[in-house]
Parts: C-alpha cells; structure tokens; sequence
C-alpha cells in the first residue's frame, strides 16, 4: 500500500498556499485517478460541504499550471485528472464504458515516440490514447 502524500508538503513545495480547498482537492485527485471535474468536485464536497465549484475550479486550474496534477480529454470525452505526474505515461480507453487506466511508455526514455518532422520543435513529450474495449465491455453477456 502506498503511503499517503503530505498534500501541505507537496503545496509549499510547488509554491502554492495551503488551502482547505487545494488540500482536499489534491485527496480527491490522489483518490480517484482520471475523475472528471464533477466527481472531484462531488468528493471534495463530502469533507468541506461548504466549498463553491468555483474553488474546486481553481484548485485545479492551479495545481495543474503547478504540475501537481495531470489534466486529460481523450477525444470526447470529459476532461479528466490524475495524480501521476512526472513521467510520459499514456491511456487506455475503452470505447463502450470510457474506463481509463494508465499504460507506461511503449519504447525508451520520453518522448517515447521520435516525431518524423519535428518542424524545428524541441519536443519533451508525446501524447498517446489507446482506444479499445475494457474487460467488463468485451465479456460475453
């Protein structure tokens, strides 16, 4: 079982104040990998009931420009966070029900994929969805 992060520590170590509302917006994320803003928003409710959508908004906004969290749209689809930050991992995403689940790089170091033309970009990441149908989705009825 991993550890629960100090969520103040990981704050302060991005610059960022220590609020009740980026510390529980940050739980919510750790929590639930590839939630969609209403759910973290939904979770962060449960501890502080009082909170608007637009701090949960915020925090978001604020702890991803940090880096803390990762934001992802698979192609329509909601827009979706993850705490899994800091490397070039991708996503799987089944056509049927939209589960997500996180599938490391396929070859080497990041990018993981070298761009044919890379039109005089100096590329530090690349960007991957595997489309497909989940267990659930392809067992027989």
């Amino acid at each position: 079982m991993t550890p629960r992060p100090d969520y103040s520590v990981l704050l302060r170590g991005a610059e960022l104040r220590v609020t009740r509302p980026r510390v529980a917006t940050l739980e919510a994320v750790f929590g639930h990998p590839h939630a969609d803003t209403e759910t973290v928003i939904s979770v962060v409710r449960r501890e502080l009931p009082e909170v608007s959508h637009q701090a949960v908004y915020d925090s978001l906004h604020a702890l991803t420009a940090a880096g803390l969290v990762r934001r992802i749209q698979p192609h329509g689809h909601l827009a979706r966070y993850e705490s899994r930050v800091g490397d070039n991992h991708h996503h799987v995403v089944c056509r049927s029900c939209g589960a997500i689940g996180d599938v490391d790089c396929a070859v080497g170091a990041a990018p993981c994929l070298h761009a044919s033309d890379t039109h005089g970009f100096v590329i530090d990441e690349a960007e991957v969805i595997y489309w497909g149908t989940c267990p659930s989705c392809s067992a027989p009825a």
